[in-house]
């Protein structure tokens, strides 16, 4: 490796914080929305965290493969909801964080030449942006446009 693997390794344990955040936050908010009986939420939010797990696996196996060990134990501040907007505007913001440090891991990756690092990344930032986020933001916009009774209504088992 041409690049500085140990660099590389920490840019990606700081990824790592997000998703294993990202695991924690969804699955305490899928089992809410279970317990209010929106199971269509529960359902999608319960399906992120098994995205969100392949994102760590992936980020996991890369900075073993570099040499390094990750780090399972740190987590990015979040806040666990118990009303259903505030729930998904703070999956949302997370989600948005996690893009952001992405995008500059990525720009770092790019910079040291770890390209197999790179498209990696940019995989998940695709899930992040385009699959989650675009989500979260889909359903916010629900919410303002049905009024939340009705929004809740038709998240109902």
């Amino acid at each position: 490796m041409s690049f500085d693997a140990s660099a590389v390794a920490a840019q990606l344990n700081r990824l790592l914080a997000f998703e294993l955040t990202s695991i924690d936050q969804y699955t305490a908010h899928s089992r809410i929305y279970e317990d209010m009986g929106l199971n269509a939420l529960y359902e999608r939010i319960n399906h992120e965290v098994d995205d969100e797990r392949g994102h760590a696996d992936l980020l996991i196996r890369r900075i073993l493969f570099l040499g390094e060990q990750p780090n399972l134990e740190q987590r990015e501040p979040h806040t666990i909801a118990t009303d259903v907007p505030t729930m998904l505007a703070n999956d949302l913001e997370l989600e948005h964080n996690n893009a952001k440090t992405l995008r500059e891991v990525i720009q770092f990756c790019e910079q040291q030449g770890d390209f197999v690092s790179r498209d990696m990344l940019v995989g998940i930032l695709k899930d992040t942006e385009e699959d989650h986020a675009y989500w979260l933001r889909q359903q916010l916009r629900l919410i303002e446009r049905l009024g939340l009774a009705l929004f809740l209504q038709a998240r109902m088992s």
